[in-house]
């Protein structure tokens, strides 16, 4: 925001337009499923995980102190221990770094307490989460009179005194709420955002709302990231689901999103928080109960049997897996008939102009010959996106081959099941790969994922709705893996 301050408006409506649709039909099946999967060893494990990811990363992106990546996980796994910061791994002492994660740790516990108390957000609130989360945040950048840099004592818990208006590298200002009317801005924040609960604005809205409107105010004198993100996650946990974890890798599409709400455009910021939410819910949902270690005697040795009986195939709900099959099924067939009239284009537009080029389509469907013959592919892909790939559950998909000679690019789309134990979630990814012939095989040397994004079927959503998502996924996915063939084509000669 540059130019003369504004102060903050409502929402835009209808607010239908910013929410998330696929995370109705996904909170549905969350809400079933919630009250057995909170009493697993593994789901305490899982919110362990992401409440100590939350404490360290909401620190890095705001540049409070810097963390190697390989630290982070080690943090993230064992615990918040000083003696796992080797000097190296960051830019300040250990002691400090681990006292300021520990106080983002805190505020995350605070959220929890203050939803089961029933307490209503107020400003005394917002001062107080400000300061457990700055406990141990001595100091803050400041220009003096001469336009030097220096460091002031950090006010905790109370508005700013000064403005705090950032120059950009371009030189132009972003200008933030005077301090003179924080008060009163805040108060009408509050209000809107308690207007908005009486009328069940969607959690991924309101917490992009609530975020982004507090950055407008940007109250503190500094911290108001980490408690812009602290606001939205106290709205999503209030909804159940799961506190807003920013990774420092995404930190660039997040300031984007923020940008875009500066210029009136909210959607952008409720994607990435809905988005963000779906993977969360859709890695809880596929967490397995073998570590459900209470059971034991004949039920435990009966429940064993039936697992190897079915290879990993139990599913809580058999008409879970059959509503989410027909979906999958459905979408198969769009998949193939696409990629079908894809493979004539590039026959009317390429291939009939350059006779050493071929292109080929196939499909596979759930319980054929091949339906998982990229098994190993698609359990390392689900691993790097953080689920468990079930393809006893479920195993399908269909490809788009382009050959030139003794080289083969594939665009292959796979469909498989989530979660040891099915809850109702099938996945559906995306991927490309490359093989060169040798000795008349073929070995396959490369393949990448194309979209980094789950896609997700669920046996809550309405079939002609995830049609609808899926759709606009695959041209995205088509579109990715044709251009990596198109610049390996080489040019004629």
């Amino acid at each position: 925001m540059s130019g003369p301050w504004q102060p903050i408006s409502d929402l835009e409506h209808p607010v239908e337009r910013l929410a998330v649709s696929e995370l109705r039909a996904l909170d549905t099946l969350w809400r079933e499923k919630r009250q057995e999967l909170e009493e697993l060893d593994a789901m305490r494990r899982f919110r362990e995980r992401l409440s100590r990811t939350w404490a360290i990363e909401t620190g890095v992106i705001e540049d409070v102190y810097e963390l190697d990546r390989g630290t982070t996980e080690l943090l993230i796994e064992k615990g918040l221990h000083e003696d796992l910061i080797d000097r190296s791994a960051t830019d300040q002492d250990p002691g400090l770094v681990i006292q300021i994660i520990r106080d983002q740790r805190g505020a995350i516990d605070g959220l929890f307490d203050f939803i089961a108390r029933r307490r209503e957000l107020s400003t005394s609130y917002v001062k107080e989460l400000h300061a457990v989360l700055t406990r141990h945040q001595l100091t803050v950048s400041a220009i003096d009179s001469l336009g030097r840099r220096v460091e002031v004592p950090l006010l905790r818990g109370e508005w700013k005194q000064q403005p705090n208006n950032p120059t950009r590298a371009d030189g132009t200002t972003h200008v933030y709420c005077p301090p003179e009317h924080v008060s009163s801005e805040m108060d009408r924040l509050l209000d809107l955002h308690v207007a908005h609960r009486q009328a069940d604005v969607p959690p991924e809205v309101e917490a992009a709302f609530l975020h982004h409107r507090f950055t407008q105010i940007h109250p503190f004198q500094d911290g108001n990231g980490r408690v812009a993100r602290a606001l939205a996650s106290l709205v999503l946990l209030r909804a159940g689901w799961f506190p807003l974890s920013i990774d420092r890798e995404r930190k660039g599409d997040y300031i984007e999103t923020l940008e875009a709400a500066d210029l009136g455009d909210l959607r952008y910021l409720t994607r990435m928080i809905g988005h963000l939410q779906r993977d969360a819910l859709v890695r809880a949902l596929g967490i397995g109960d073998q570590t459900q270690r209470e059971q034991e005697g004949i039920d435990q040795v009966i429940r064993a049997a039936r697992e190897k009986v079915l290879g990993g195939a139990v599913t809580s709900d058999p008409q879970e897996l059959a509503s989410a099959r027909a979906t999958a099924d459905r979408l198969l067939e769009r998949g193939r008939a696409r990629t079908e009239a894809l493979e004539q284009q590039l026959r009317r537009e390429v291939i009939d102009y350059a006779p050493s080029l071929k292109v080929y389509t196939d499909a596979w469907p759930a319980g054929s010959e091949r339906a998982r013959w990229h098994r190993w592919i698609v359990v390392r892909n689900a691993r790097q996106l953080g689920y468990f790939a079930n393809l006893e559950a479920y195993a399908a998909w269909f490809r788009l081959e382009l050959t030139a000679e003794d080289e083969q690019d594939e665009v292959i789309v796979a469909f498989h099941g989530i979660g040891a134990t099915f809850r109702g979630l099938i996945a559906v990814t995306a991927f490309w790969q490359y093989a060169v012939q040798e000795d008349g095989r073929w070995q396959r040397t490369e393949h990448r994922l194309l979209d980094e994004q789950l896609f997700q079927v669920n046996s809550r959503e309405d079939p002609a709705a995830a049609e609808e998502r899926f759709d606009e996924w695959l041209e995205h996915v088509l579109t990715a893996g044709l251009a990596i063939w198109q610049r390996r084509l080489s040019a004629p000669s």
